[in-house]
């Protein structure tokens, strides 16, 4: 099932729906018991939002052994782990803003897990209990900002670095999926989540050893090697197997 938030044609206000096709079916907010609510839109009429207002983005770095040994980073022992604020969320075939005060902002194609419950102290074993689902996330960076400051919270939280969609799909496994970014249709990162040196259930478990998640609430899971930097003008894909493909434009600030 695939999951969006879109805005209503008319009214113009946030709704949740089920993709089928060329159609989409409003549902009920899906951290609760889906229930169908009997409208139906023609997707063509309706803009996709990001599928979820997150309380927090719970992201993972060097999460991809050749993409630490791309940056000449030790193989971490744990998963790391820093947050990028709900204000960097943007939606779908919107416009990524290149900051002035960076020279450098990389596009870094990852999975994303959607959480549907609160999770605490969550077991490996039980985390598919606290999944809604998966999607495609751009964990946009502000490279040279990152290399100089010596930690990564303002390379990482510029408004608009954290596209994510283009819907939730909520009937697959995370740890054989093949995940590729293009930029204006060149290929730049080719890999798979069965490469992921700290797996799906692994993170959520110790991401909810340290903090409560909330429904809504997402963990963008790493990126593999191939990070490169957007230019004004670059249209940016992220496409992960049975899921989709995120696309976003560039442009300066």
């Amino acid at each position: 099932m695939q999951i969006a938030r879109f805005l209503h044609p008319e009214k113009k206000i946030p709704l949740f729906g089920v993709i089928k096709g060329d159609i989409i079916e409003e549902i009920s907010d899906p951290f609760g018991e889906i229930k169908e609510e009997g409208r139906v839109f023609s997707r063509g009429t309706v803009k996709l939002l990001s599928p979820t207002l997150p309380s927090k983005i719970v992201a993972v770095g060097l999460n991809y052994r050749h993409h630490a040994q791309e940056l000449e980073e030790r193989i971490p022992e744990n998963p790391i782990i820093f947050i990028k604020p709900s204000t960097a969320v943007l939606d779908p075939d919107d416009f990524i803003l290149l900051p002035s005060s960076s020279c450098q902002v990389d596009y870094e194609g990852e999975l994303a897990v959607v959480i549907k419950k609160k999770a605490y102290k969550v077991k490996d074993s039980h985390f598919g209990e606290y999944v809604l689902g998966y999607t495609c996330f751009n964990d946009v960076t502000a490279r040279d900002l990152q290399k100089k400051d010596g930690q990564w919270t303002r390379a990482k939280s510029f408004n608009t670095f954290a596209p994510f969609g283009p819907w939730i799909e909520t009937e697959i496994e995370p740890g054989n999926l093949n995940i590729r970014t293009y930029v204006n249709g060149y290929k730049k990162q080719d890999s798979n989540t069965k490469e992921l040196l700290f797996p799906v259930p692994m993170l959520i478990s110790f991401i909810s050893e340290v903090m409560t998640l909330l429904p809504g609430d997402v963990i963008a899971t790493g990126t593999p090697e191939g990070v490169g930097p957007l230019h004004p003008g670059d249209i940016v894909e992220i496409e992960i197997e049975n899921i989709g493909i995120l696309r976003n434009p560039v442009k300066g600030e």
